[in-house]
């Protein structure tokens, strides 16, 4: 049982202005494994605040520091991995070895690869007659996703990952990361345009494709865990792409 009472705000661990609790529940056991603080608006309003008076000194601090923070943040992270993926698998309902791959190996090997991209980035770039120059903007807030969120939390949100697709050119890549999601959306269009064009038979007992194998007969437990296995097989094969195609660009 994990209870905590504090929550991360200005480089601290402090008390949040409220008093509710959240009850996080064990996927596998419906027991209750933890608790956290509710947290509250003034909560939020804090740690914007302390976002914003770091924003200006980090965004001047030189690549070279920026890159050893996130070298010591992914040997933190492979340090705690068994903590990490033994909770989370417990909070999601991942089997264990599929959560230390997934959700504690993926997020200490982004951070990995986000040290190492810093090598050669470029944040200045001269397009035709025009520099175009990369550099922090603002604050970010952002919700993460309750089945993949340390994974989230570094990789940032969709339209973050875009961005960074954009920006280095490998839009591409988005297919294979979210393989998962293009194949249910494909299933959907070929269902509804199948549908209309025989007025009324349809390829699968439902879309999208999680409905359908509900209906073949599936548990839902089991829907999921291998809708997570495919899923981060495909993210695997993406951010293997990537880093296969920077070491072709190094060398």
């Amino acid at each position: 049982m994990r209870d905590y009472s504090n929550i991360y705000i200005d480089g601290a661990w402090v008390p949040s202005d409220g008093t509710g609790r959240i009850e996080v529940i064990n996927a596998g056991t419906e027991q209750v494994m933890g608790s956290i603080p509710e947290g509250t608006a003034s909560d939020v309003d804090k740690a914007v605040a302390a976002a914003r008076r770091a924003f200006d000194s980090w965004a001047a601090t030189p690549v070279e520091e920026r890159q050893k923070y996130m070298i010591r943040l992914n040997e933190a992270l492979q340090a705690r991995s068994p903590e990490i993926a033994e909770v989370i698998a417990g909070e999601v309902g991942m089997p264990i070895t599929w959560s230390t791959m997934i959700q504690a190996g993926l997020p200490a090997g982004n951070m990995q690869t986000y040290a190492t991209l810093l090598d050669t980035f470029e944040f200045e770039e001269t397009i035709g007659n025009s520099l175009v120059v990369k550099e922090p903007v603002g604050v970010v807030g952002a919700i993460t996703p309750w089945n993949y969120p340390l994974h989230q939390i570094i990789c940032k949100l969709g339209g973050a990952l875009a961005a960074l697709a954009v920006l280095s050119r490998t839009e591409l890549l988005l297919i294979f990361i979210g393989g998962l999601f293009v194949v249910i959306t494909g299933q959907v269009i070929v269902q509804r345009i199948y549908f209309k064009l025989t007025r009324g038979k349809r390829i699968w007992k439902a879309s999208p494709l999680h409905h359908h194998f509900e209906m073949v007969g599936w548990a839902e437990v089991t829907i999921v865990v291998r809708f997570w296995i495919i899923s981060g097989l495909f993210v695997a094969s993406g951010v293997g792409l990537f880093y296969a195609e920077w070491l072709y660009r190094v060398e």
